[in-house]
């Protein structure tokens, strides 16, 4: 009796709105509205996010939630639970851009891209953009992508090495970076661009050390 040939599973179309969540998800994440001071601006990530109020202290300081001088156990909490909206936030907005199958077109346009340069699979492209404004969302989306059977942990290493060296990297430069924009004696991109360089330097050489490994282990299996 002849068995039955599996019937190869069928690539899901995706929608064209999917296309449209992606680059919303993109211009949502990229900070490029950050600073409009137009009606648009409430597009971006950092602006809908927005900040915790101020308290005003004895001595004239305004301060945030956390206080002054806190330490320990009990600050750590203060200082975690400061990063849960942004998170939250951030995870509820790809959840979103998800549904609307966002990410599927991520991996079709992306993974071209995406896997000669990285080995990861273009379904990250959204959390790599994410990671430019954001540590926590980039670090959000590794966890929720790897719980869902969307990448493996080879490739979770990978993306966490690329946001792992210089994340949140445009925040940061263009906020704490910018006190040594006046001393610079190189064009502001410059620096910029090597941070950028060296995220990919640093993801592939982890690429690398993972594919030794694999083969190390295979060595010693077939022995």
């Amino acid at each position: 009796m002849d068995e039955k040939k599996p019937v190869p599973k069928q690539e899901e179309e995706v929608k064209w709105y999917s296309y449209v969540a992606l680059l919303f998800a993109i211009i949502f994440f990229s900070g490029i509205l950050a600073t409009s001071k137009e009606w648009y601006s409430v597009c971006d990530f950092t602006v809908l996010n927005g900040t915790f109020g101020k308290i005003a202290a004895a001595n004239g300081k305004m301060l945030t939630f956390r206080g002054a001088g806190g330490n320990g156990a009990q600050d750590g909490f203060a200082f975690a639970l400061s990063l849960l909206p942004a998170v939250i936030f951030a995870l509820a907005v790809v959840n979103v851009v998800e549904g609307l199958g966002g990410l599927k077109a991520a991996q079709k346009l992306l993974s071209p891209l995406l896997r000669p340069l990285l080995g990861i699979p273009g379904a990250c492209g959204l959390g790599m953009i994410a990671s430019y404004q954001s540590t926590d969302a980039g670090a959000g989306m590794i966890k929720a992508m790897y719980n869902e059977g969307i990448i493996n942990e080879d490739e979770k290493t990978i993306f966490a090495m690329y946001q792992f060296s210089g994340d949140g990297t445009i925040t940061n430069f263009f906020s704490s970076g910018a006190a040594l924009f006046s001393v610079l004696v190189t064009p502001i991109i410059l620096p910029f661009g090597l941070i950028m360089i060296f995220k990919f330097f640093g993801a592939n050489l982890m690429r690398m050390y993972i594919k030794y490994e694999h083969k190390k282990n295979g060595a010693k299996e077939a022995a």
